[in-house]
């Protein structure tokens, strides 16, 4: 997974396919909420101000921007209160788009590759946990075994071998299962943990807390690729071509961000989030058109329900706006 997406050259965020795009007519592969409506980054500045203000920060830190278009949202919103605005991308075709997209703000916006010493600022992420390469673990017989990735007669096939590994939770029955663990994305919070020494962190992502992950009935796992705004299950095809991506263990974020020394400040639904963060003041003078593209933001049957934010904080706790209704922190 991590040779198929970040290859330099080849993979598929090294390479300069479009990838972010609300038409399949456009080239792109999937829509994120940014480019779906300016109202999830308008709705979100709410919380990021809230944010900088209760921890005394004034810098904004965002990991894989995309298009640009949240930062674009972000910075009109937040205006003079964000003194950097630092984005995290290893896409070199990616930073490109953004850099275009953000001319207007070009003094107070910067470009980093890797995390610095230390960090004092607010960060956000939206849909970046997802994209961090997973193991594949199947259980057969009672047996768990890792899964990967062999040549066999001149094509890629799926390997299984015996492994000591095994996911946070043992799904319950004896039926065969296949799931996904996470600990590049843990090892990427434990690392934010060590280097955020003031400020907080916005994690939006699909997801479910570890019950639902590893429910005995999600026994196919939840990897899944998308190119041309479709959606199919082999990863093995066309590597480098399309997206990968597999639902975020939000406990499993949850506990090596608080191992780490960086508690949960909330976590709840998307759609709950936003209605906290006052979308629907924002919405409105909006048009017919803007008020449609918002509601699949928050509507449980689109994006509202099976996207969650996750916040975690350095300093002392505060009721943060975002989750004041709604909270699910006790689910993890």
């Amino acid at each position: 997974m991590a040779l198929a997406l970040y290859a330099p050259g080849l993979g598929y965020y090294a390479n300069t396919s479009r990838k972010f795009g609300s038409l399949p007519g456009s080239g792109s592969d999937f829509v994120t909420a940014p480019e779906m409506s300016p109202f999830f980054g308008r709705a979100l500045a709410a919380q990021l101000a809230e944010a900088m203000e209760r921890t005394g920060t004034q810098e904004i830190w965002e990991f894989g921007a995309g298009s640009g278009a949240l930062a674009r949202e972000l910075l009109q919103a937040l205006g003079e209160r964000v003194r950097r605005y630092t984005i995290v991308e290893l896409s070199a075709s990616l930073r490109e788009r953004q850099q275009e997209a953000l001319q207007p703000w070009a003094g107070r916006v910067q470009w980093a590759s890797e995390l610095p010493a230390t960090i004092e600022g607010v960060v956000v992420g939206n849909e970046v946990l997802d994209a961090m390469p997973v193991k594949l673990l199947s259980r057969k017989g009672g047996v768990w075994h890792e899964r990967g990735v062999v040549l066999a007669e001149d094509r890629l096939a799926w390997d299984d071998r015996a492994t000591e590994l095994r996911p946070p939770v043992e799904p319950a029955g004896p039926q065969d299962y296949l799931t996904e663990i996470h600990p590049q994305a843990q090892a990427f919070i434990r690392t934010l943990a060590e280097r955020l020494v003031a400020g907080a962190a916005f994690f939006i992502d699909y997801g479910f807390p570890e019950a639902e992950y590893y429910h005995p009935q999600r026994h196919m796992g939840t990897l899944m690729c998308h190119r041309g705004h479709m959606a199919d299950p082999d990863p093995l095809e066309t590597p480098g071509e399309k997206d990968i991506t597999a639902h975020v263990d939000f406990t499993g974020i949850a506990l090596a961000a608080q191992e780490a020394g960086l508690p949960t400040l909330g976590y709840a639904t998307q759609g709950r989030f936003l209605l906290n963060a006052g979308i629907a003041d924002l919405l409105q003078d909006a048009t017919q058109a803007e008020r449609i593209a918002a509601q699949r933001l928050v509507a449980e049957h689109e994006m509202g329900e099976l996207f969650k934010v996750i916040a975690l904080h350095r300093g002392p706790f505060w009721d943060a706006l975002g989750f004041r209704q709604g909270d699910r922190t006790h689910t993890l």
